[in-house]
């Protein structure tokens, strides 16, 4: 029997407007990793997902935490994942140098964390008193980057140097000494074990320059699939924003269940020390939004890198390092001018 044309005009209606609403619906399937277990560090990020933020740009984000056991920076040339979280630019220096095709997108931490720490009324009020400390516990890594910087920029020497096994007990033992860490989390783990709250001097604040929490995605990605990218970015901005200034307890129960180990105390003692220091809103951010950069800016850290004999000069095409294509538009600000009238 031979169906009228006029009669599957109904059909093909109701099929198209099936296929419309399954468009519509449809989610652009995102992996992001981290560099480290889930914290108020990565707050913004876990934000954009409980409350909804990503889904509402159209993406369906899957957050994989790392760990001092995971390493997730090879998994994003590889394909396996779509965006990094990672330290800072000297990282993305390194990518370039060799050859590997990733781009920073937005830079989370207007300030790098890292920072000095000392005993109070020992004499270290001034980042330059450090210098005459007897001994500087540091890191294997940081001996061979920001340890190098306050080397030639401030006149550290290498005479100081111990190792940092990121235990502070040998640091509590030793009231003369200074130690490397990071300024929203070791302070609260110092009060908490030895009842004071330690000296601390922020390394951006005394000209260390980088960018830090970076987001980086693969140069083709940028190329093929620009919009993702884009809708990334700003989700996670628009996260932040909410995030730091709004409702996170959603977040912060997430972050929890992802990591037993970020209590209650510890995601609220971070937040109030990322807010205090400027960390991630301060200024570019405050007019250009969160994840501003400046290029300017990332010269100017290399060229200290240079300075501290961490590279050659020329030897990176910063071209290459970071672009600010999706950032700078003052995505969020509005949001944390509704949020706190300023």
């Amino acid at each position: 029997m031979r169906i009228p044309a006029f009669s599957l005009r109904p059909l093909a209606f109701g099929l198209a407007l099936a296929g419309a609403a399954f468009a519509a619906q449809a989610q652009d399937k995102v992996v992001f990793a981290t560099n480290w277990k889930a914290q108020a560090g990565h707050g913004g990020f876990y934000q954009a997902l409980v409350d909804g933020t990503y889904k509402k740009y159209g993406l369906d984000v899957e957050i994989m935490q790392g760990g001092p056991m995971v390493n997730n920076r090879p998994m994003l040339p590889a394909g396996k994942v779509d965006f990094l979280m990672t330290g800072n630019l000297l990282q993305s220096f390194d990518n370039v140098k060799n050859g590997v095709p990733t781009v920073v997108v937005a830079a989370i931490f207007q300030k790098d964390p890292q920072a000095m720490f000392a005993h109070p009324g020992q004499g270290y009020d001034t980042f330059k008193d450090m210098t005459k400390a007897p001994v500087a516990f540091i890191g294997k890594d940081g001996q061979f980057s920001f340890w190098q910087w306050m080397k030639s920029e401030h006149g550290f020497k290498d005479a100081q140097l111990k190792p940092y096994t990121f235990n502070v007990g040998p640091f509590l033992a030793d009231k003369k000494s200074i130690q490397q860490g990071y300024a929203i989390s070791e302070p609260l783990s110092i009060k908490a074990q030895a009842g004071f709250d330690p000296v601390v001097h922020l390394l951006a604040d005394h000209g260390f320059s980088t960018y830090a929490t970076t987001i980086e995605t693969r140069a083709d990605l940028i190329k093929t699939k620009p919009e993702t990218v884009r809708k990334f970015i700003e989700a996670s901005i628009v996260g932040w924003n909410n995030y730091l200034y709004g409702d996170n307890k959603a977040a912060n129960e997430l972050i929890a269940k992802t990591n037993p180990d970020a209590t209650p105390a510890a995601l609220q003692g971070s937040i109030d020390l990322i807010k205090k220091m400027g960390i991630i809103d301060s200024g570019d951010s405050l007019t250009k939004g969160i994840g501003a950069m400046d290029e300017a800016r990332v010269k100017d850290f290399y060229d200290k890198m240079v300075k501290a004999g961490l590279y050659k000069p020329g030897e990176i095409d910063l071209s290459k390092v970071a672009t600010t294509q999706f950032v700078n538009k003052g995505v969020g600000v509005d949001v944390r001018k509704k949020l706190t009238g300023k």
